[in-house]
Parts: C-alpha cells; structure tokens; sequence
C-alpha cells in the first residue's frame, strides 16, 4: 500500500478537478454543521484529524456525485476515495465557499469564528453517535435549552461556532467562509473596530487570523490502495474500515456489498429515491433498501445481504418497487397522507408495500378499509417509533407472509401499545416531532381547518413563505418565559397557520387577537383546531388550564378521526 503527505488545499484541489471520485458503495453526505465545526476547531488547534483512505484501479468503476461540484476531468485516471468523505466535502465546501448539495437541495454551511476566544480550550465538544441524520443547517443541539444570554456566554468560550445572523452581527465573530475567501485582514480588522497598529487587538487578530487560514496547510496522509486488488476485496476493505472508525449504519454497508454485487445499481435506486421524491416522498436510500431485502429474503434486516446474488437483488427491486409504487398511491389516495413528514415512521410504507405485493395488487373493500384504519392508528401510535423498530416491522412482514390479514397488524399493534384510545394524559409533553401531532394535522385538515388571513386549507404543499404552513404558538413564546421549554412547546399549544398570520400575530396575547379572529371568521375557525373558545381561558396565568382543556379536546377529536376509520371498515364489511 502506498502513501503520500497532502496538505488540504490540494485534496481539495483535486476533488474539484475530479481527480479524487466517491464509488457508488460509497453514503452520501451525512455530516451536521456542528461536526463541521469541531472539525475545524480540531485542525485550528493542530490536533490529529486521522487519515485519507484512497484506491487506483484500472477497472472501469461506477462513481457517484460528491455533495460539492466536480469538474469532469476528461477521463483521465482518478483515485476512488473510501475513507475521509465527510471530512474532504465539509473541508471543500468551506474552503471553496460552496453550498452542500444534500438529497437534491442546496444548503449553505458556514462556521464563525471568534477573534476574542480563550487561549484554552474550555468547551469539551459532545457528538451524539448515534444520529446520523443529515442536515448542515443544524445548529449546536447541545445548547438547545439554553437561553439567550447562557448561549452568548458560552459561544464567547468557543473558537468555532455554526452561524447565526444575531452572533454573524458582532464584531469579534468574522465568518471562517469569508476569512478563506479574503486574502487581507483589513476587512475584519475594520468590522472590529481596529483602526491603528497600535491597537493592541491587532497583532492577536492578525495571528490568529493567519493560524486559521493555515488550517490549508495541514498535512494529511493519504494511504492509497494497489491497482490489483479487486472490486470485492476493496469493498471488504472498505466496510472493515468504515466498521471500525466514525459509526457508519448498517445501511451505508449494505449498499457497499448490494454494489460489490450489483454494479451500476445506485443510479438505479437513486432514480427511483428521486421520483418518491417529487411526489412529496422524500425518504432517505436505505428505506428503499431495506424495502428490497424485505422482497428478497422477507426480514428487514442487512444482515444476509452479502449471500444474495445479482439475479435476487434484480427480481427483488423490481417486487420492491412495485410495493412501493402500491404504498405511495394507497398513502395518497385512500389514507390522505401526502407527504412524508406526515409519517411518524417510514417504516409503514415497507408494511404497505409488502402487504400489497402479498395480495397481488388485490384488495376486496374490507381490507381497505381495515388496511387504511390500521394505517392512521399505526402512524398515530408510532408502531415503529417505540423500541426495537426493526423488530416490530419484521413481526409485521412475517405475520404477512404467513398469511395473515390486517387485523393480524391492528392485534399486534394493540399488544405492544396496550390500548388504541389516545387520552388527554397521552399528549402531555409531546412536542411538533410527535406521532400524535401529526394525527393532530389530519385530523384538522379533514375538519377544513384554514389559515385565519387567507382562509387556505392547511397543506404542507403550500409555497412563499406568506402561505407556507408554520406552528403557531397560540400563547406566544415571549409571554411563557419562566416555564420549561417543554411545556411551552407542548403540542397543545401549537395551531397550523401560514407564516405570514404567525408573523403578524407575533407575541400578542391570546385574550388580545382570538376575538378578533373570532370575530372575523366565527368560532369555526377555533373550533376546527380545537382550540377552546372559552375566553377565561386566555389570560396568560391561566395558560395550564388551557393546556388541560384542549388535551381533552384534541384526543376526543383524534379518538373520533380514528374511529370513524374503524367504523368504516365494519361498515364495509357487514356490507360485504
């Protein structure tokens, strides 16, 4: 195996030239901004950042894009790069003052930096390993209940933080983007109000800024793999490494050994991955994957996946697909659900998908029926959102391969949660991530329940941020300060209104702007989202007894949302 010293402006350098490639056994880009952030922090401080994993090869390998524009270098020869992924894109992404392209959407990624940080390092970082879900527009999770002024004091021991326009505003806090982008120190000198030499922040600022450009210059070793070895054993290499550094899910080594046996297959689901997509769909790759090895070996999990040949990974895509196609159009059409973000899991659509394929695409009404209440219950219950989801979808995909029928799924769904009926207890301290905000969603929106200015349907399909749906607290943040941030983000206190009426309510108390929208639209439009209309329940000290009145109100809803599901499926079948 051979190796070779690079700094990184020069990996970068050559991603963009494209002579450094990903294979399609290769994830996709998955990092948060705030792993970026420490990343940057770690080479400020020259600290180890680990090694750069590459493979020249002669064979004619499939590739696929990074998450950062390449040039096409002509066909000229590259090396394949297997480990250091995450790490070149976030280095190439900064360096290059370029967005992510993450899942077809274009993000910016920037970190700032600050000019007044500690000599010492005072903040010990802490990566939660386990959330490999991507999104660079994240912010420091960590400091989430933090308030304003505990966040001020705790980024002012920091060198690096994710941007934020409020911390962007001050002067010691220069954006790291900028800073690579600008060969002189006089804008930044300026924005922080040094205007001589003699100031003594000058020569501080001017090293440290020169210390944080020379982040380019850190030296990474490069080991690069022999030209004879083969596609198989590279891949081998490649889960062996990736299994034993930074946590990679089963997922990602699934696609390396389905790609290892099936190649040029990623643009394949990829395409697919795209249309779900554009029909409001947007779930990752490894649910379609996880949906092809249910088709082919009927369990969910990755484990056999490397004993399958081609020819059962093919027929077992096109089975897969199928369902898929089944699953999204029963999701649409006959449940109401049209949009991803509706599902408390995706999971649901590997049942959906493989309970149709069992039928042969044929339902009798009965089983519609009972297949769309078992839909909405599961989605409201989190059937694969409670413990081990993965044990819970495989009793599901066996309960239908032995034959069983859909109230199989409902009694399997009823032992794990106990009850179906959803009480107002059942709410409490649930946040807009909860299964039964959702439920909470569709159940308005069945009842027509609209926006209070322009009197839209609420939709999560609406565009322009004027009528693009937001959570509207009803009593406003500001006005709730003192109280845990759980209780004042508790579901019940969350309408669905578009963003131009939450803006322009703002933090006006609800005993203020209810009666006007009363008297505007009439008690309807309260009631449609149950939100009590009782005007002695609107004075901020009263906020609890709120909260109580409409957790009875939402669950009696919910409760008869789902139950009218059920009752149309014992109608129909006493009918048939």
């Amino acid at each position: 195996m051979g190796q070779q010293d690079l700094e990184i402006h020069e990996l970068v350098a050559k991603i963009e030239r494209g002579e450094i490639r990903l294979p399609e056994m290769q994830r996709q880009y998955v990092w948060k901004a705030p792993r970026v952030r420490d990343l940057l922090d770690s080479l400020y401080r020259g600290y180890p950042s680990g090694t750069i994993l590459t493979w020249e090869t002669d064979e004619s390998i499939a590739t696929r894009e990074f998450s950062v524009e390449q040039s096409d270098n002509g066909g000229h020869r590259y090396q394949l790069l297997l480990d250091g992924q995450q790490r070149l894109t976030s280095l190439s992404a900064i360096l290059r003052g370029e967005p992510i392209n993450v899942r077809g959407r274009k993000r910016p990624i920037d970190v700032l930096f600050n000019l007044e940080h500690p000599d010492t390092l005072e903040i010990v970082s802490e990566v939660d390993e386990d959330s490999d879900d991507t999104d660079v527009d994240s912010t420091d999770d960590e400091f989430a209940d933090a308030t304003e002024d505990e966040l001020l004091k705790r980024f002012d021991k920091m060198a690096f933080v994710v941007a934020t326009n409020k911390l962007a505003a001050l002067p010691h806090w220069v954006s790291v983007i900028e800073v690579f982008r600008e060969n002189s120190d006089a804008p930044f000198l300026k924005q922080a109000g040094i205007t001589s030499m003699d100031d003594p922040r000058y020569d501080k600022y001017t090293q440290r800024l020169k210390r944080l450009r020379d982040i380019k210059k850190y030296n990474y070793r490069v080991h690069i793999l022999e030209r004879d070895k083969s596609y198989e054993e590279v891949t081998e290499i490649f889960v062996r490494v990736n299994s034993l550094g930074t946590k990679l899910r089963s997922s990602d080594l699934a696609l390396a050994q389905i790609t290892a046996t099936w190649r040029n297959s990623l643009k394949t689901f990829q395409m697919f991955e795209n249309e779900c997509r554009k029909q409001g769909f947007d779930f990752e790759l490894a649910l379609h994957l996880k949906n092809m090895i249910a088709f082919a070996t009927g369990q969910s999990r990755f484990k056999t996946v490397a004993s399958l040949t081609q020819d059962a990974l093919e027929t077992a895509w096109m089975d897969a697909k199928s369902g898929m196609d089944f699953a999204l159009n029963f999701l649409r059409s006959n449940v109401g659900i049209d949009n991803s973000a509706l599902l408390s899991s995706p999971f649901i659509m590997i049942t959906l998908a493989y309970y149709g394929h069992t039928k042969g695409y044929e339902l009798t009404p009965t089983e519609e029926q009972q297949l769309r209440y078992w839909v909405l219950m599961a989605n409201a219950k989190a059937r694969y959102s409670r413990g081990s989801s993965e044990t819970f979808l495989d009793q599901d995909i066996a309960a239908i391969r032995k034959g069983g029928n859909v109230q199989a799924l409902i009694q399997s769904l009823r032992t794990q949660v106990g009850r179906l009926e959803i009480l107002p207890e059942d709410l409490e301290n649930r946040n807009s991530r909860s299964a039964y905000f959702k439920t909470m969603f569709l159940a308005f929106r069945k009842d027509g329940a609209c926006d209070w200015r322009d009197q839209l349907i609420i939709s999560l399909k609406h565009t322009n941020t004027k009528h693009r749906l937001e959570f509207h607290h009803i009593f406003p943040q500001d006005l709730l300060k003192g109280l845990e941030k759980n209780l004042i983000n508790d579901i019940c206190n969350m309408a669905f209104l578009g963003g131009r009426t939450n803006k322009k309510i703002s933090n006006k108390p609800p005993e203020e702007y209810l009666p006007q929208i009363i008297d505007k639209n009439g008690e309807a439009a309260l009631t449609r989202q149950q939100i009590p209309t009782n005007p002695e329940l609107w004075p901020i000290d009263q906020y609890k007894r709120f909260l109580a009145e409409r957790r009875r109100l939402v669950a009696n809803r919910l409760n008869e949302f789902l139950e009218h599901a059920k009752i149309d499926a014992l109608r129909e079948e006493v009918t048939v």
